[in-house]
């Protein structure tokens, strides 16, 4: 079963642009440490301190697997070292959801079919 794990952060809007690099280096570093990355995503229109990432594992095993990959990686470390002494993350969640097979990854210039 493949799953998904949604982060929402509070962020302090104040600081948009320091989230904007926090989570481009995400990109870097979670692909690397297993985790497929769906994205990051700021505040456009409506809320100003809402911001989301997704990741997606293709089984809680290879999730437990990235975290520990995750806790020895420098550039991981560094990267939240930044956020916790910047302090533009102002609160976390995260959602565990399970993706559903056909409906996941896909683009708009796929086939469709009738």
């Amino acid at each position: 079963m493949r799953i998904a794990c949604l982060i929402q952060y509070r962020i302090d809007p104040f600081q948009r642009d320091a989230f904007a690099t926090y989570a481009a280096n995400w990109g870097r570093i979670i692909p690397r440490c297993g985790g497929d990355l769906v994205g990051y995503f700021l505040p456009h229109e409506g809320s100003n301190d809402i911001a989301w990432g997704l990741v997606a594992f293709d089984s809680l095993a290879d999730y437990e697997a990235y975290r520990a990959r995750m806790k020895s990686d420098p550039a991981g470390r560094d990267n939240l070292r930044s956020a916790h002494e910047k302090r533009f993350i102002l609160r976390e969640r995260r959602s565990w959801l399970e993706i559903v097979d056909g409906a996941f990854g896909l683009h708009a210039d796929a086939e469709m079919s009738p």
